[in-house]
């Protein structure tokens, strides 16, 4: 077994990358970014491809440019969370105008929402916690204080849960139900199943700073056939934005969103789309055709 090594310095932080021959132009830069951003974070982050096996950095491997795929790193999160937003608010919105519709707002309650009893009672337990973390919330607080018995109706409930859970929600409703919440996206429901437990996967990296750049991920969607033989994989977030692309209404604000993703692209020279999952002809496969109408 290894033993933990010691703390060190930003100093002594600098003079072991050196060492390991990365190229330090800026000294002064360097301490100030590895005050700012941990050296863990950073370093062991996203040197990963930038090594030899000895440990030391390929020739010509400079700090500027590990901080420039941190830096597109976050940008990167930022964009794709803001079209998360509204895939998330989207879903929670079905998913309740569903439930309410068709078992009343406290429907949520009835264990024949789901082929499976055991997983409903799991549910309930991970709801009353939720209510519980989320008791000053004005969706909760109205109804536990205004209201007979402080039941929580599911469209104000569906508010406050978190993204996970709503996935965990709908993966485990009956068939039909699933099927019907998935027609409005014109999709079969083990498409939109996979997708949002994925989806959901990746917002959580994006809201505590986890990295997308480079990395394989833990949950993968299901793709199309014609994904697969555009030679694109499920492990890589390009695998991830082609699903989201089907789950956004609005396709002048996707081709925006793509554009923008296409410049942020250019203004990080030293990134690597193929660490991404990004085929070739990524941006033309990413865009919707738009006609005068707005119709694919």
């Amino acid at each position: 077994m290894k033993h933990l090594q010691p703390s060190m310095s930003i100093d002594n932080q600098i003079e072991n990358l050196k060492s390991k021959g990365l190229t330090i132009s800026n000294e002064e830069f360097a301490h100030k970014f590895l005050n700012d951003v941990s050296y863990y974070r950073l370093i062991k982050g996203f040197s990963i491809g930038l090594k030899e096996k000895n440990g030391n950095y390929h020739t010509g491997v400079s700090f500027e440019q590990i901080v420039s795929l941190y830096l597109f790193n976050a940008k990167l999160r930022q964009l794709l969370f803001s079209k998360i937003e509204v895939i998330e608010i989207n879903l929670r919105t079905r998913l309740s105008n569903h439930i309410c519709e068709n078992y009343g707002v406290l429907g949520y309650k009835d264990p024949s929402i789901m082929p499976n009893e055991e997983y409903h009672a799991s549910l309930l337990n991970d709801i009353e916690r939720e209510i519980k973390r989320n008791s000053r919330s004005p969706f909760i607080r109205n109804f536990k204080d205004n209201y007979e018995n402080g039941d929580v109706p599911f469209y104000a409930l569906a508010e406050t849960l978190s993204f996970g859970t709503l996935s965990r929600l709908y993966k485990n409703l009956n068939a039909e139900d699933k099927a019907s919440i998935a027609s409005i996206y014109h999709l079969k429901y083990s498409y939109l199943e996979s997708w949002i437990e994925t989806i959901a996967y990746v917002r959580n990296l994006c809201a505590h700073y986890g990295r997308l750049y480079n990395v394989k991920l833990t949950k993968t969607p299901k793709l199309y056939q014609s994904e697969r033989k555009a030679n694109i994989g499920n492990q890589r977030i390009f695998g991830v934005i082609c699903c989201m692309k089907y789950l956004i209404q609005d396709r002048n604000d996707w081709n925006e969103f793509v554009n923008e993703l296409d410049t942020l692209i250019a203004k990080y020279q030293y990134v690597n789309t193929e660490l991404m999952g990004f085929t070739n002809d990524w941006k033309s496969y990413l865009l919707f055709d738009l006609t005068e109408d707005g119709e694919q």
